[in-house]
């Protein structure tokens, strides 16, 4: 039953309180019990208490510290409702109650020797007997601060292999985007020319581009399937992204501003997905002629710019836009892409350089 393994450790201690203090009567049956009805009461509250310390670990441990002052000095003979202020002061904290259990102790050893000092009948607890009972009650403490700081760790440990895997998956996600949306749209739009065109050479050079569009296509799949182990691409691959796009008649330029310098493969990767999926959107929806690429190469950023002669406009939300943006943000840049001033629309990206 899942309440039994949900209060196992609650049942197991309740039985050891009531089964030790059912000995100690019967052991102790030739003197006459003292408030034995105070003792039971105390004890069975003792123990209901215990099945409410996951919601409340402080205050169950509380209350049975309360039990036991009162137990022990107005019952005879005593039980072992002691084992339960044990249990409940481990899990308080081990549920994160460090300062509070370590509080409850000190109030628990104050009351004991302040009921030694007060007692008219003698010491009940000697010296060796208080220590011990100190050292058991501190030892008690810190299992349970043991115990909440690895559970801590292995939820920390849990939380951050989630966030991994979900990153991940986004990474999947905007390579497979941006590696096949390209292509797709290529072939898209080069299909489209090739059954409106008469001329059988422009339709044959079209479906060649179509081609050559698909076979890029699929061995960038098969590269992101691949656990995305190969090389990633990189800036120099930019040329080759132009000429594809230039089958469907844009004219593309490429600019550099600064000095070309080897970039972190990161950095490279996120600039070339940039101008591809800018080219891509470009191609697909601005009925552009001209479209220029501007790489700026600064000290501590790069910097992306694609302009085109287009119709302009709010772009439409979509995961092209967005999956630019989640690369620049993971590199601590950022991606703006609006119309410009005249016509046209313009993608810019800054890349820092770290």
């Amino acid at each position: 039953m899942s309440w039994l393994r949900r209060y196992a450790a609650e049942l197991a201690v309740t039985v050891a309180v009531l089964v030790g203090s059912l000995f100690a009567v019967l052991d102790d049956g030739a003197k006459p019990a003292h408030h034995a009805a105070i003792g039971w009461v105390l004890t069975v509250l003792c123990c209901a208490a215990l099945f409410f310390r996951r919601t409340y670990p402080l205050s169950v441990a509380g209350l049975t510290l309360v039990c036991c002052a009162l137990y022990y000095p107005l019952t005879d003979p005593d039980g072992l409702v002691l084992l339960a202020f044990a249990y409940a002061l481990f899990n308080a904290a081990a549920a994160g109650r460090i300062r509070g259990a370590a509080l409850l102790v000190v109030a628990a050893m104050a009351g004991v020797a302040v009921g030694e000092v007060s007692s008219r009948t003698g010491r009940h607890v000697d010296n060796f007997a208080f220590f011990l009972m100190t050292g058991w009650f501190v030892a008690l403490v810190a299992g349970g601060a043991v115990a909440h700081y690895r559970a801590e760790a292995e939820r920390t440990k849990e939380a951050e292999a989630r966030a991994r895997a979900t990153d991940e998956r986004l990474r999947i996600a905007r390579e497979l985007h941006d590696a096949l949306g390209h292509h797709l749209a290529l072939i898209n739009v080069q299909a489209g020319a090739a059954l409106h065109r008469r001329d059988p050479v422009q339709a044959e050079e079209a479906l060649r581009t179509v081609k050559d569009a698909s076979k890029t296509a699929l061995q960038e799949l098969r590269a992101t399937l691949g656990m995305l182990r190969t090389e990633r691409p990189a800036l120099d691959r930019v040329a080759e992204l132009a000429r594809s796009v230039g089958t469907s008649g844009l004219t593309v330029r490429t600019e550099i501003d600064g000095v070309v310098r080897d970039l972190p493969p990161d950095v490279e990767h996120a600039a070339f997905r940039v101008v591809q999926e800018a080219l891509t959107n470009v191609a697909k929806h601005a009925g552009a002629q001209t479209v220029v690429v501007r790489l700026g190469y600064r000290a501590d950023e790069l910097s992306v710019q694609v302009d085109d002669d287009g119709r302009g406009g709010d772009a439409p939300p979509g995961n092209g836009i967005r999956g630019m943006a989640e690369r620049a943000r993971a590199l601590g840049g950022e991606v703006t892409a609006a119309p410009r001033e005249g016509g046209g629309y313009r993608v810019r990206a800054r890349l820092p350089v770290r």
